[in-house]
């Protein structure tokens, strides 16, 4: 694939040369309340939600300078909500005509590495975006996202996760990271019960975490034609179902005979858990977001990737608090997630 194709974002350079737009930001993100939570030291309130610093410039960058292409698809959801998993599948789904499979990219690339974020990636580098396979991803709530996006003619993915199961796989992931890469040399060792209060007030970088689903939840209701909402537990019990489904609503659906040869579980095959696990890129390799900003071994994106983890790990009393929350904060909106407390 050519990914050497011009930038889509107006003012991309601009936005580095510029000492004033970065100043700009910068006293932006100075003024906004800020306190400790999970991922690092400081978040910042902004729009109703909590960022880091670091994600909080590319939010603003991108409602300033962004402006997709009409093929576009946003893949977006909250931090370790099943977004490893939607990369792989929507990136294999759009290039299977790209490469015979045991030349898919990702089998030597991490699924990151396929599918840029808009807040990082995308920002600090223009190249990174490559209109030979219009996908990007993003953790920037609904109402956060830029303008240009909405009123666009391009699609988005959202995936969501039980709430237990995203706070135990957060907090496992927040462990692995270096502070000092961070620059947040104040974040010690978080332990589970601290972060577990941070989650439950909020707290978390992009959260509260009912309120980023909520608003994909109602866009989703409002146009189901341009938002896809997806539930991983429901991908997990029914995978072939929801990929054909993604196939279908992105703009590449399967063809009889693509069925009939089994591309379907050919695609499932090669993004499940154990296949992309098990590959040495991810076992060993090592992933760079932004532009030196925080290097990642890939293996701390592949940890269990099952439903119901949760109960290795919390109390009865905490899930079911947790559960609590989820009821109220979802009350009258329509959308459930049906899973027992039971540890």
């Amino acid at each position: 694939m050519n990914q050497n194709h011009g930038p889509t974002c107006n003012g991309q350079e601009e936005y580095w040369s510029d000492p004033k737009t970065h100043e700009k930001y910068k006293e932006i993100i100075s003024t906004t309340p800020q306190r400790k939570g999970i991922w690092v030291a400081d978040l910042h309130q902004h729009e109703g939600f909590w960022w880091s610093a670091y994600s909080l410039k590319g939010v603003l960058w991108a409602q300033d300078h962004f402006m997709p292409q009409p093929n576009n698809v946003i893949l977006s959801s909250a931090p370790k909500s099943g977004t490893t998993w939607l990369k792989a599948l929507s990136f294999a789904l759009m290039t299977r005509t790209h490469f015979d499979e045991p030349a898919s990219p990702l089998l030597t690339r991490l699924a990151h590495d396929c599918v840029p974020f808009l807040e990082s990636e995308v920002r600090s580098n223009p190249q990174n975006l490559d209109l030979d396979v219009p996908l990007l991803a993003t953790h920037i709530p609904y109402t956060s996202l830029p303008k240009s996006i909405i009123d666009s003619g391009c699609k988005i993915v959202y995936i969501c996760r039980d709430p237990k199961d995203v706070f135990v796989s957060l907090w496992h992931f927040v462990s692995k990271i270096n502070a000092k890469a961070m620059d947040a040399s104040a974040l010690e060792d978080l332990h589970l019960e601290d972060a577990f209060e941070f989650f439950c007030e909020g707290y978390s970088s992009f959260g509260p975490y009912w309120d980023h689903v909520l608003g994909y939840w109602r866009a989703s209701l409002e146009s189901p034609g341009k938002v896809l909402f997806l539930k991983y537990e429901d991908l997990k019990n029914d995978t072939i179902s929801w990929v054909k489904k993604l196939a279908q609503f992105m703009g590449y659906p399967f063809s009889s005979e693509e069925e009939q040869k089994g591309m379907v579980q050919k695609i499932v095959n090669l993004c499940s858990f154990e296949n992309l696990s098990s590959l040495e890129v991810n076992k060993s390799g090592i992933t760079q977001v932004g532009t030196n900003f925080l290097s990642l071994k890939n293996s701390s994106f592949f940890r269990k990737g099952e439903v119901g983890d949760w109960k290795n790990h919390l109390k009865l009393e905490m899930a079911t608090r947790l559960d609590q929350i989820t009821e109220q904060k979802l009350k009258g909106s329509g959308l459930t997630f049906h899973f027992s407390s039971n540890a």
